[in-house]
């Protein structure tokens, strides 16, 4: 089986598995699948998972930082165009901190926000499970690649007491 498969296998079952539990669960699916974009879109492995969970966070803040602006700020004319330039020129801006330089990752927390109404807590959520999401499909198609291709085998739980029977 081709690596592409075995990835297309699991990252359909985890994502139709995610699109049922995440309503059970009272998650946004949609903003899991956009945690879940941000993982691979970030490099995937240990490093896109906390690149995701960093960046999409911070989006979050920014994102909320403008509601709250502009629910504050009502009174001043144009205060959304206002609170979006001053949101999106530190977004751009910040990209000079490593942790934070995956501007990508920070504009799919802030939208993700935008979009939800500004429920921040549960977008957060939602993105921080999608991130786990990708996790899991990247490490279920490489399970898969690798023991169709019988790269690995998978454990025996035969136990010593089995191997004397057997004997």
């Amino acid at each position: 089986m081709s690596r592409l498969l075995a990835s297309a296998i699991a990252t359909a079952l985890l994502c139709a598995f995610w699109a049922e539990g995440s309503v059970s669960l009272g998650l946004i699916t949609w903003a899991g699948f956009a945690g879940c974009t941000t993982f691979f879109a970030g490099g995937a492995k240990s490093q896109g998972f906390f690149k995701a969970l960093r960046t999409n966070a911070c989006g979050v803040f920014w994102a909320m930082m403008a509601i709250w602006f502009c629910e504050y700020a009502d009174f001043i004319p144009f205060a959304n165009g206002i609170s979006t330039f001053i949101i999106t020129f530190a977004i751009c801006t910040q990209i000079k901190w490593k942790k934070l330089d995956f501007m990508t990752g920070v504009f799919i927390g802030c939208f993700s926000t935008f979009a939800s109404g500004g429920q921040w807590l549960l977008v957060l959520a939602s993105l921080a499970c999608g991130a786990v999401l990708g996790f899991a499909c990247e490490k279920l198609g490489d399970l898969i690649y690798n023991v169709s291709n019988q790269n690995i085998s998978i454990p025996s739980f035969r136990t010593k007491r089995d191997e004397m029977v057997s004997e």
